[in-house]
């Protein structure tokens, strides 16, 4: 299976080494404007560097492009790359606005193209048990959930590059950092009804939110509160994600929500619940969630079916953190509906 990346900054490495360590894949092409950006690629990988998209389109060996620009780029570039039939997996968020994410979906079903979104969270260990233990109903009726991302981005970091904290081509805290946290909220406690949020530029020179807070009701009747910033001082503090129902509580942790800082279930017994906390500690990480995102990619090509996180996925936590933007700048609440959001008073 061939592969070409679209955008060659910081990201794009993640998905270079992925694609090395899988058998029988291959980094054939890279594209970016900049030719300095594909020199690494070329010399590492043997990829061919193309300035022009629609020139590595046209290379017929290409079996799957992966879009690695600016978030506000997503769109143009995976409808082109659709449209010459090839497969696509793109970097979150799937877009910026429902109507590029819909052309986007839409572009790989008339093409007979698989879509797939780069979450990669839930592919680590202490999600996966977790999902498994929710799946398997042992937390009983749902109360409530708690997402927190509390981190350290610096004006340094925005300043990298002009498009960074904008809103046309990037987003703030949530649609870049907390997306990964709400996409694992959203996965396991179901779909959101309604959303009310305020949000807050406190400390970075960017147009869009550093600073996020906001609490939802999920579609089974479940609470839920979000907290998201780039503002902690002086480096990544933590982010977690909190599951309480009627036979269970679980704490997922850490600086990037890789292990149980808490579980306890009704069902399970003290010493299977030790031994599960004990095997996440000693992989927190497991393989990369970029490499099972790939490897995951080859299997739905060759079975002819949907990637585990889909182009509807992607929509669905795009839909969410715009819920956010729209409840935060209205002051109002808002009613999430299938490619709409309704706010209402009060």
């Amino acid at each position: 299976m061939n592969f070409a990346i679209v955008g060659c900054g910081h990201i794009a490495k993640k998905h270079a080494e992925a694609i090395e360590k899988i058998e029988g894949a291959n980094l054939v092409a890279v594209c970016d404007k900049v030719s300095q950006a594909m020199d690494e690629y070329v010399q590492k990988y043997g990829a061919k560097p193309y300035e022009n998209l629609s020139d590595m389109l046209n290379n017929p060996s290409i079996d799957v492009v992966n879009i690695c620009t600016p978030s506000g780029l997503h769109a143009s570039i995976a409808v082109e790359a659709a449209k010459a039939g090839k497969h696509l997996i793109v970097e979150k968020p799937l877009a910026l606005t429902l109507k590029d994410a819909d052309q986007i979906i839409n572009a790989c079903k008339e093409n007979n193209a698989r879509l797939a979104v780069v979450h990669p969270n839930r592919f680590r260990p202490v999600v996966k048990e977790l999902r498994k233990l929710m799946d398997e109903g042992r937390f009983g009726k749902l109360s409530h959930a708690n997402a927190t991302v509390r981190w350290n981005r610096n004006q340094a970091y925005y300043d990298q590059a002009s498009w960074r904290g904008t809103k046309a081509l990037d987003g703030g805290v949530l649609m870049n950092q907390a997306i990964h946290n709400l996409d694992l909220l959203i996965w396991l406690m179901g779909d959101v009804d309604e959303v009310y949020s305020m949000s807050a530029t406190r400390l970075r020179k960017i147009e869009a939110e550093d600073v996020s807070t906001g609490v939802v009701r999920f579609q089974n009747g479940a609470l839920g509160v979000v907290e998201a910033a780039t503002t902690i001082y002086p480096k990544n503090l933590e982010e977690s994600l909190s599951i309480f129902g009627e036979k269970g509580t679980a704490i997922i942790g850490g600086t990037n929500a890789t292990q149980f800082k808490y579980l306890t279930v009704e069902s399970l017994k003290d010493e299977e619940t030790n031994a599960l906390i004990e095997k996440v500690k000693a992989n927190p990480l497991g393989k990369s969630g970029h490499q099972c995102i790939i490897e995951d990619m080859i299997k739905a090509i060759e079975q002819d079916c949907d990637p585990i996180v889909s182009g509807e996925d992607g929509k669905r936590v795009l839909q969410l953190v715009l819920a956010f933007y729209k409840s935060a700048e209205e002051k109002q609440r808002v009613i999430i509906k299938e490619n709409e959001l309704i706010s209402i008073g009060g």
